[in-house]
């Protein structure tokens, strides 16, 4: 990884699994760090863990909620600082009951992709003040699975939480991927890519909203993760990649080099066909403006 002296990230979903990782890394390159937490006590203990590790480590905590529009717009317009080098969209769940967010949408849309939407969209100023942006959008090598279907987005027919899963790490992927394109047009300097962690020792599974699942579940899934997953600096390798590699081109999708995307190195994916389904995300960026009421307006933007 090259040097990230005098480049300012903010990852979100930093208090633990990748994105800690991701966090920690970055740091240790010089990077300044802010590490963007739904719950401000595990955000403080992943903090001091950090400056216990990396003593001289610029690193700072500030709290947002993805499932709240309120929480991300108080975030962008409360945030201390004039600039960001790099946004990682890392933070989200999985495979949890049906539940709604605040603003009521179903919780894996409506944090996976609508917060991540909002949160980029009202940090885009301070993106563009930055001479070389970058996005990154953690998306999943389970999106591969997904029926993406643009008229269930909120479970409005049905739910069922792998299907709503893979369904929101698709439009990640689909939202990463547009960002690209209307950035190539208006402003070529970001840049904007998504990654796949691969099977990844997080506790994205087994963590928040899943302890409200079954007894059974909770015993069985972490001896799944354990047995069968990769440790946790293993999934942040493509998002790291992503965001340090200038020779990784905007639009560009990372995943693990092995069998079907699980493990492997950090390699170029971009033969999936939802990558080139053009319409499809050009009709998602439309409805996730029209829910969260954030829109990419270039001439309405300010610069600090």
């Amino acid at each position: 990884m090259p040097d990230q002296s005098g480049r300012l990230a903010v990852v979100t979903g930093a208090n633990s699994g990748i994105g800690q990782v991701t966090a920690r890394e970055l740091a240790r390159r010089g990077a300044h760090v802010v590490l963007a937490c739904r719950n401000a006590e595990r955000g403080r203990a992943a903090l001091e863990r950090l400056r216990a590790e990396l003593p001289d480590a610029r690193v700072e905590l500030q709290q947002v909620d993805l499932a709240s529009l309120q929480s991300v717009r108080e975030f962008a317009e409360t945030f201390p600082h004039h600039r960001i080098d790099l946004l990682i969209n890392n933070a989200g769940i999985a495979m949890v009951p049906l539940a709604r967010t605040a603003d009521g949408f179903e919780s894996q849309f409506g944090v996976n992709h609508l917060g991540t939407f909002a949160l980029t969209g009202r940090l885009l100023p301070r993106l563009l003040a930055a001479p070389a942006p970058r996005v990154v959008t953690v998306s999943s090598e389970g999106q591969r699975l997904a029926r993406f279907d643009l008229t269930n987005l909120n479970a409005e027919r049905g739910y069922r939480a792998a299907f709503a899963y893979v369904q929101s790490k698709r439009a990640n992927l689909y939202f990463a991927r547009e960002l690209h394109r209307r950035a190539a047009k208006a402003f070529p300097h970001l840049h904007s890519l998504a990654v796949a962690p691969g099977l990844t020792r997080s506790n994205v599974l087994t963590g928040g909203a899943n302890t409200e699942r079954g007894a059974l579940y909770r015993t069985v899934m972490p001896l799944i993760i354990r047995a069968a997953f990769q440790p946790t600096p293993g999934g942040a390798r493509t998002s790291l990649r992503a965001a340090t590699d200038p020779n990784v081109p905007s639009g560009s999708y990372l995943a693990p080099s092995g069998f079907l995307e699980l493990r492997g190195g950090p390699a170029p994916r971009n033969q999936h066909r939802a990558l080139h389904d053009v319409e499809t995300a050009r009709r998602l960026w439309e409805i996730s403006e029209d829910l969260t009421g954030v829109r990419y307006d270039v001439d309405n933007l300010v610069h600090d």
